[in-house]
């Protein structure tokens, strides 16, 4: 009897030290952060979900594209591939051919300046830094009318590198990334301790060996994150692309897709968003596929 009272007595007093659910004191706690967030959510999700409603509708017009997914009708998809004066399949090869190979050489050329100017110590190190560093805060758009006539001017002698050659479009690309990729990656490469690096040279490993074989795969998380966010920009330029490739044939899908919504007669909306989408899927690959690297790859760097 005693017992049962004794535990009777546990349990109301453990039930009367909890407290009782107050959505007052939650809401100021934690449930102002889930508000937030839902609100975030709703303000990036809904254009995603109104361009894709657009490029299921077939009017033509984003006013007809306000009841979200009222009509599926993938005609526009296949129209996009339909138009010769449009066409839609070469931009986009043509957009992956300069995204990989401008990611790529990016990432190779960059590490290559990180690893100098992390682990090598010679004369003008230092302002060669600071150089970096000052030119990322001119943006590359200041420079258009010269290289139009730089391209202008080198199509005279290797017109395979001059205006209208994606080839010309790549250089230029790489050009104005490799410095702030270069300054990214050398705050990485500090994180990487030396005693590494002398410890392959007792080995007798030079500098080439302990790069490709030793520091690449332990920066892979930087190495990631600069070659998503090259293929991401040179995906989405617009400006430089209209300017080197004249083309129809040369161009990419930034430039392409411009063609559907800028006549004033003829804007087709539809197809327009039915191409976004589609441009949209590599990068979001892409992504997916490096998203265990991103959150290391930009924040390791940070503390040195």
């Amino acid at each position: 009897m005693s017992g049962a009272t004794t535990a009777a007595a546990g349990a109301s007093t453990a039930t009367g030290t909890r407290r009782p659910f107050r959505f007052g004191r939650w809401f100021r706690a934690t449930g102002w952060r889930h508000g937030v967030g839902v609100v975030m959510s709703i303000f990036a999700i809904f254009p995603l979900l109104y361009v894709l409603s657009a490029s299921l509708n077939p009017s033509g017009t984003l006013i007809s594209a306000n009841a979200l997914f009222s009509i599926f009708d993938f005609g526009s998809y296949i129209e996009l591939f339909d138009l010769p004066q449009q066409p839609y399949a070469a931009w986009y090869g043509n957009t992956l051919v300069i995204g990989i190979t401008t990611s790529v050489c990016t990432v190779f050329l960059g590490a290559m300046a990180a690893y100098s100017f992390s682990r090598m110590r010679f004369v003008g190190r230092r302002v060669g830094l600071l150089a970096v560093l000052l030119v990322q805060m001119f943006p590359q758009l200041l420079a258009v009318v010269a290289i139009f006539l730089l391209l202008n001017g080198i199509s005279d002698i290797f017109p395979a590198i001059g205006l209208d050659s994606q080839i010309g479009l790549i250089m230029v690309y790489l050009g104005g990334a490799l410095g702030v990729n270069t300054y990214l990656m050398y705050g990485f490469f500090n994180t990487v301790p030396t005693s590494i690096d002398e410890a392959a040279k007792i080995d007798g490993a030079g500098h080439a060996r302990i790069f490709f074989s030793i520091i690449l795969r332990l920066v892979a998380p930087i190495l990631a994150v600069v070659g998503l966010l090259s293929f991401i920009g040179t995906t989405n330029e617009f400006v430089i692309a209209s300017i080197v490739l004249i083309e129809p044939e040369k161009q990419t899908l930034a430039v392409g897709l411009y063609q559907f919504v800028s006549d004033e007669f003829s804007k087709n909306y539809s197809i327009f968003a039915a191409g976004a989408v589609l441009a949209a899927l590599p990068v979001m690959a892409l992504f997916l596929y490096l998203q265990k690297y991103i959150v290391s790859g930009l924040t390791a760097g940070s503390v040195k």
